[in-house]
């Protein structure tokens, strides 16, 4: 009895083994090598991209690249296989198809896309300030390289806003970490962090804030001169910025003003200002740029103005 139950279990698991082999040659012949005209081939790619169906439009736009290597066909393929794998978040994986298009193809039209649509996929991965920004710094040097090369290209334009929402990104990060070491007592470490926002990001929303963090740092180290100094350039450059009035409490507070300094405004206009702020600040973000990346170029395979409609195969033949 216990030998036949071990003959019934083991032909058990053998149709169940059997069944599992049928659907996992079932799934790797769903693209099973078929050679195929390049104009079909390529077809049922976009028809499947149009139909948001990326895993199979992935798959048939690498037969493209694979059956038909040396076409026009399959320089295009590449391209709208990384964007496939965007859409579907493979970041990883699109950015390592963008570098293959810009190592093999540097002068063609659509080099300026792959090099945009490579910083995008860091830029959509920016995290918030409190973690580690990898992506953000990678997100900066891709997108500089889409302005530095292409300067005059729709993706410069887009790039450039974007660059000034990771500029502040990054001055974010550095005002969080300042702020953390001088709430323990770490003043160097933080007049540090305020002075790179300072200095390396002028041109965001966080300048103003690092400057009255510089004036209470230093005055908590005794540093009276150079409490003046950043309140001054606070004064100068900020003069209706809330800051500015916590700075002059702050220098009052300590007996520090100079004659002429501007006096304590009253809550009303503090209220106004802040209003004017708030307002300032949604509009930013109003017109911020969104995430999501410029459509590709037209994905007529042969509008290539720099290289050949029809390249050589290996041995020379056309």
């Amino acid at each position: 009895m216990a030998v036949r139950f071990r003959v019934v279990l083991v032909a058990v698991c053998a149709a169940v083994a059997l069944g599992a082999c049928g659907s996992s040659s079932k799934k790797k012949e769903k693209f099973a090598y078929v050679e195929r005209e390049v104009e079909v081939l390529y077809q049922e790619a976009s028809t499947a991209m149009e139909r948001k169906r990326y895993d199979d439009a992935i798959e048939l736009f690498g037969e493209v690249e694979r059956q038909h290597p040396y076409s026009v066909w399959a320089r295009r393929a590449i391209l709208m296989k990384a964007f496939a794998q965007y859409r579907q978040n493979d970041y990883e994986e699109a950015v390592t198809t963008l570098d293959q298009f810009i190592q093999l193809h540097p002068g063609n039209k659509d080099a300026p896309y792959a090099y945009y649509l490579k910083a995008m996929c860091f830029y959509e991965r920016i995290r918030d300030v409190g973690r580690d920004q990898d992506f953000t710094n990678n997100a900066v040097q891709a997108l500089n390289d889409v302005v530095r090369r292409y300067p005059e290209s729709e993706y410069a334009r887009d790039a450039r806003l974007k660059l000034d929402l990771t500029f502040d990104h990054l001055a974010g990060k550095e005002m969080y970490i300042g702020r953390y070491y001088l709430k323990n007592g770490k003043h160097i470490a933080a007049i540090n962090r305020f002075k790179m926002v300072v200095n390396n990001y002028e041109t965001t929303n966080h300048v103003a804030e690092a400057l009255y963090r510089l004036v209470e740092a230093n005055l908590q180290l005794g540093l009276v001169e150079e409490a003046r100094a950043s309140a001054a350039v606070l004064g100068a450059n900020y003069p209706g910025s809330v800051w500015y009035d916590d700075a002059y409490n702050l220098m009052r507070k300590n007996g520090l003003l100079e004659p002429g300094s501007k006096p304590k405004r009253s809550a009303k206009e503090l209220r106004k200002i802040e209003e004017r702020q708030r307002k300032s600040e949604e509009k930013r973000l109003k017109d911020a740029p969104a995430a999501t990346a410029i459509e590709p170029p037209s994905d007529d395979p042969f509008d290539d103005s720099i290289e050949s409609p029809t390249e050589p195969t290996p041995d020379g033949q056309r």
